[in-house]
């Protein structure tokens, strides 16, 4: 088998995991990460270009004779970079690891995912659906709504587009500021108004090749900045796997009413799935139900699957490109792995950048995986909200997390936060 030259798109603590994953591999002859931030480049060649640059990304591919494009972040698989490859003669020859832009609509859409959900029988919340053509409805409607109530944003708004209303006026008050003020751009132009479901959450990850799937290590995150999952969400503040609850008669429940009918229900609307899929699941009354897809890996649920997981990926992406999956058995570690993210001051909201970190050299036994940073006059500094993630292994999420936090103490920038409870719920 021959080795291949890969570029990995994007900059963040999903990427540099994936970057430390794929470079692991044989298969990997060369790999380039574009843009890649201050980790990135120890397992490969961090290039200068951003992920929605389609052309100058089709220029390195020629260049520098790339045969695998893995697409990291979903902005460029929501914007059609699959269908931009392949209706190149230049590029289509070239592997992509993410779906068609038809595909990625089960996260470019809520409204779409709800749908193709009610199509197949996938289970999920009650919901219904208003633009400003039937604002009037939908104000009635949340009128009517038992509370808590859920409002999305129909499209991409940087995992930040979901409101939980606790109160009736604060539902009315989102729904207006969604709609009429376009809150969140052209994103809330539509809005999903879900039934709130009690329960706990967790992400399932698959591989698919659009007919064969390869289920990844589940894992789950922590989502609110503050301890006691209290505040406003954050694009995730540490995570841990295996999940606790998620055992194998719950976890035959998410293979055959959730994972099952999704992939097939891909095949059945023809739709074109060669990449990851992220099911963002809760446990109700020991049922699973399906909050959203995305169409790539989560972050940070990606900091601890793949140190996880014990299959080549390079491999196991050759394979889904030949439609082969169904010849890859899943092989897990039986460690568990725990991310600790440490990030900015002011984090979820405005925050400085810039801040020099210090303290690397001292950690030990634990994985720095790089999130929001770069290099600046040979120091790593502060380039992000979310800067570092820390992974351990452990024999258990308690053991993998206690490594995390012993070496979460001895990076050092200015204005340090990191979440110091999570697994408080499996105690």
């Amino acid at each position: 088998m021959s080795a291949y030259n890969i570029l990995l798109l994007g900059s963040g603590g999903r990427e540099c995991t994936l970057a430390w994953k794929l470079s692991q591999s044989k298969l990997c002859k060369e790999l380039f990460i574009a843009p890649g931030n201050a980790g990135t480049g120890q397992y490969g060649s961090n290039v200068n270009i951003p992920v929605n640059d389609f052309e100058d990304i089709k220029k390195m591919c020629l260049e520098d004779n790339i045969d695998i494009l893995v697409v990291g972040p979903e902005d460029p698989l929501v914007n059609g970079i699959y269908d931009f490859f392949k209706a190149d003669d230049a590029l289509q020859h070239i592997i992509v690891c993410g779906p068609s832009l038809a595909g990625a609509q089960l996260e470019g859409s809520k409204a779409f995912s709800k749908k193709f959900m009610e199509r197949h029988n996938i289970p999920t919340a009650a919901y219904r659906e208003f633009t400003e053509e039937n604002l009037e409805e939908g104000i009635e409607y949340i009128k009517g709504h038992t509370l808590p109530i859920v409002l999305k944003a129909d499209g991409l708004a940087a995992g930040k587009g979901v409101v939980i209303a606790q109160s009736t006026d604060e539902a009315l008050e989102t729904f207006s500021s969604m709609i009429v003020d376009a809150r969140f751009g052209d994103a809330s132009k539509k809005v999903v108004i879900e039934e709130f479901l009690d329960g706990i959450e967790l992400s399932v990850f698959v591989l698919t090749d659009g007919v064969n799937y390869v289920r990844l290590p589940e894992a789950k995150d922590y989502k609110r900045i503050g301890e006691g999952d209290t505040g406003p969400n954050t694009g995730g503040m540490g995570a841990l796997s295996p999940v606790p609850f998620a055992d194998d008669a719950f976890m035959r429940k998410v293979t055959e009413r959730v994972i099952e009918p999704t992939i097939k229900g891909l095949q059945e609307e023809n739709l074109t799935y060669q990449g990851f899929v992220f099911f963002g699941l809760i446990k109700v009354n020991g049922d699973p139900y399906v909050i959203e897809y995305n169409c790539r890996m989560g972050d940070p649920e990606t900091e601890v699957v793949l140190p996880r997981l014990e299959n080549d990926l390079v491999n196991m992406i050759v394979k889904m490109s030949e439609g082969k999956l169904n010849e890859v058995t899943p092989k897990y570690k039986k460690e568990a792995a725990c991310t600790v993210m440490l990030v900015s001051a002011g984090y979820p909201d405005s925050y400085e950048k810039g801040k020099v970190m210090t303290g690397f050299d001292k950690v030990k036994d634990s994985m720095l995986l790089h999130a929001g940073t770069k290099l600046s006059e040979g120091n790593v500094v502060t380039s992000g909200g979310r800067v570092l993630a820390i992974t351990s292994y452990g024999n258990d999420i308690h053991e993998a997390l206690e490594q995390s936090y012993k070496n979460a103490e001895l990076i050092e920038y200015e204005g340090k936060y990191y979440r110091k409870d999570l697994g408080y719920e499996f105690k």
